[in-house]
């Protein structure tokens, strides 16, 4: 899943090796204002075909709901049974009912480069399938460019203010 090096707004080409990230092609900013209005939200995103084969990179403080959006993500896509944070398995893999992958990523712990060849990353991100990463700051170096990064920041109340950023022209698709 390597994005098209011509796929940046400004025609040019754009460096997309492993470690490094294009420009950021478009942004918004969403308000979730409950936890039901993340559901919503995953929910959209989820009827998106796009979807199927993207790279989703979530930022944001603990407690901020990056495992809960995942949550509503895959239940809105079809997975049944229990989903949790892979916070020390590192990748939960989960099957959609047609099959395709899913591996929801949480590089919390991750501390060693290495592990990540160790841990035969590199072909989970070369298959088919949704990659979904929690803490990615934590593996940059490893990563691919995401199709679509959300930063999730808690306010006072229920609300999250999240900025949405489209990486590919897959992760434009998306925002579409």
């Amino acid at each position: 899943m390597r994005p098209d090096p011509q796929s940046c707004e400004h025609g040019g080409p754009v460096d997309v090796s492993f470690g490094s990230h294009p420009t950021i092609l478009e942004s918004r900013l969403v308000t979730w204002p409950d936890e039901a209005g993340c559901a919503a939200w995953a929910a959209a995103l989820a009827a998106r075909p796009e979807l199927r084969d993207a790279y989703l990179e979530l930022d944001g403080p603990l407690g901020a709901g990056k495992t809960t959006f995942v949550r509503h993500l895959l239940r809105a896509l079809g997975v049944a049974g229990r989903i949790k944070s892979p916070t020390y398995a590192v990748v939960e893999p989960y099957a959609l009912p047609d099959g395709l992958a899913v591996s929801h990523f949480d590089f919390y712990r991750f501390d060693d480069p290495r592990e990540w060849e160790d841990a035969g990353f590199r072909e989970v991100f070369a298959r088919p399938g949704l990659k979904i990463a929690e803490w990615p700051d934590k593996a940059r170096a490893v990563l691919p460019p995401p199709d679509l990064r959300l930063a999730i920041a808690p306010q006072d109340d229920e609300r999250r203010l999240v900025t949405v950023e489209a990486c590919t022209a897959r992760g434009r698709a998306l925002l579409a």
